[in-house]
């Protein structure tokens, strides 16, 4: 009686995964939420607006003070000329928006490039909408595509392309050469973009993010998803950005009209504040996170592991064969949680078909402690799976 698109899903591995390390009390460097509680001015700013400020129905495309803080923003921080009243909806999330673009734009037949790796959102609201993916496999060290295999992908039948950039679970920010290509391709066939930029304020010097939607020919073809959630590191506020040209955005907005509706005003009113005032945070979170990052990379070099490079996100992935260890992904990350006490995520889980199995996920947006403690698991995990009981 259910929808067979959703009714055969199987558990995602960040729920396997989360869910091991909380009854296995294991360290969980899998699902990518940080330790730090995010930037105490905003969140004091929330809590003020639920004691003292409005808590009704906001505006359905969101509060117009976040809408204008949101174009600001990206005025700054990106040169966007973004228009707050058309082009600009508020989100109950990033995947909400995700939602809201496959299923506003997507008509039934669409063929809709995807590059793998993904989230593991993507494909199931595509076929969901009714469109076609068509799969392109981004394969380690460096997770890029190029001319050939975006030529390969598109076809007549083309309608839309899900980029993800920076990428998860990659770690890469994809350079201005690779984004020109595709930008060109999309004129070419009429293709509209649907971007997941989430990570986009979670880049690390010299990477520089760029989004698509600058380049030429995309300002009205392009769709720019952001979320408050990455940028201050507030995973549990789900408040997404939904930024397209007009035409675009009245059907977006329709659509997430009879999704959420809206989202938590308090929350949006936090969100806006923190857009207005964050200048230090934004110069100094990713400073932050690089340094973490580069603990995490000495520890496990220091161990013996092979770890790739991490441009941007809140991950860094480990090659298992060239780090001694010669099972897949899946079952080296599964012995790894119920042996050794730390949870990661298999690369592999994140592809649709032909998956890469030799890559492992940790997440790097952790405490010192923590990250030296997962390190050393991970090594008595190896152990293991040598058979070094």
């Amino acid at each position: 009686m259910a929808n067979p698109i959703f009714a055969s899903l199987p558990t995602t591995i960040f729920e396997e995964m989360s869910g091991l390390a909380r009854r296995l009390g294991a360290i969980n460097l899998g699902q990518g939420f940080p330790d730090a509680p995010g930037p105490e001015a905003v969140r004091a700013k929330a809590a003020e607006a639920v004691l003292n400020g409005y808590n009704q129905y906001p505006p359905m495309a969101g509060l117009p003070e976040l809408r204008e803080a949101v174009a600001r923003h990206y005025a700054r921080t990106q040169g966007l000329d973004l228009d707050w009243e058309s082009e600009v909806t508020v989100t109950s999330g990033a995947t909400e928006a995700l939602a809201s673009a496959f299923l506003g734009l997507i008509e039934p037949g669409d063929e809709v490039i995807v590059f793998q790796p993904l989230y593991d959102a993507y494909v199931p609201l595509v076929r969901r909408a009714g469109g076609v993916p068509k799969l392109v496999r981004l394969s380690p060290p460096h997770w890029r595509f190029d001319r050939a295999m975006l030529e390969a992908a598109f076809t007549e039948r083309t309608r839309f392309v899900v980029l993800n950039n920076p990428i998860n679970p990659a770690g890469v920010v994809l350079p201005e050469e690779d984004l020109a290509v595709l930008a060109e391709l999309c004129v070419r066939y009429a293709a509209v973009a649907i971007c997941d930029e989430v990570w986009e304020q979670v880049v690390f010097a010299p990477a520089k993010h760029r989004p698509l939607l600058g380049f030429p020919g995309m300002r009205e073809r392009c769709v720019k998803i952001g979320s408050a959630g990455k940028m201050f590191g507030l995973t549990g506020w789900k408040v997404g950005f939904l930024c397209a040209a007009p035409e675009l955005t009245r059907a977006l907005a329709r659509t997430h009209q009879f999704l959420t509706f809206t989202t938590p005003p308090n929350l949006q009113t936090a969100v806006a504040f923190g857009l207005e005032t964050g200048e230090a945070w934004f110069a100094e979170m990713p400073v932050r996170l690089a340094t973490s990052r580069d603990r995490l990379t000495e520890a496990l070099r220091r161990e013996g592991f092979a770890v790739l490079p991490s441009q941007g996100t809140y991950f860094l992935n480990v090659d298992l064969p060239a780090s001694g260890i010669d099972v897949p992904d899946r079952e080296f990350a599964f012995c790894a949680v119920q042996e050794a006490g730390v949870a990661s995520i298999p690369v592999s889980a994140l592809y649709e078909e032909s998956p890469v199995t030799t890559i492992l996920r940790l997440c790097f947006s952790k405490n010192d402690e923590t990250l030296d403690e997962g390190v050393r698991r991970l090594a008595k995990a190896r152990e293991i799976v040598r058979g070094g009981r």
